[in-house]
């Protein structure tokens, strides 16, 4: 979206030459993908909840004192043109201490259902979400 400098996604084609690569490849990508980075933003899919992958994000973000942040994508269009299902949050999943990660981690949903609006309020919208994961963050 821009919004973030030197934060490009990684391709269908590089994403399958990480996979190729077994577990530890991938454990190594997400690694590098963090190194460096203040706050992990965790795009929630209709299927991104449980995903291991995901799980191990989420966890290694938190665990590295980096800020965490969700936002639903179901209302973007995807390269189909298709609008998705809202997802579960992921974030269900975890505990820190006595509390449940989801009452902790803020998840941003757009108010919007047109794909266009949805895209430009995150685009928005986005830097202060981060800013407030920091904040967030650094109260744990």
């Amino acid at each position: 979206m821009g919004v973030i400098e030197g934060n490009k996604p990684a391709t269908d084609n590089e994403w399958e030459d990480v996979k190729s690569g077994g577990d530890k490849e991938i454990q190594n990508w997400i690694d590098g993908q963090l190194n460096g980075k203040s706050v992990a933003i965790v795009l929630i899919g209709s299927k991104t909840a449980g995903r291991k992958w995901i799980k191990y994000e989420i966890k290694k973000a938190w665990e590295d004192g980096k800020g965490v942040l969700g936002v639903y994508v179901h209302n973007l269009k995807d390269s189909d043109e298709e609008q998705s299902t809202k997802g579960d949050n992921p974030f269900k999943a975890y505990k820190i201490g006595d509390n449940s990660m989801s009452d902790i981690v803020k998840v941003y949903d757009p108010p919007y259902s047109t794909s266009t609006y949805v895209y430009n309020h995150i685009k928005e919208n986005l830097a202060d979400w981060i800013e407030k994961a920091i904040e967030i963050r650094n109260s744990y």
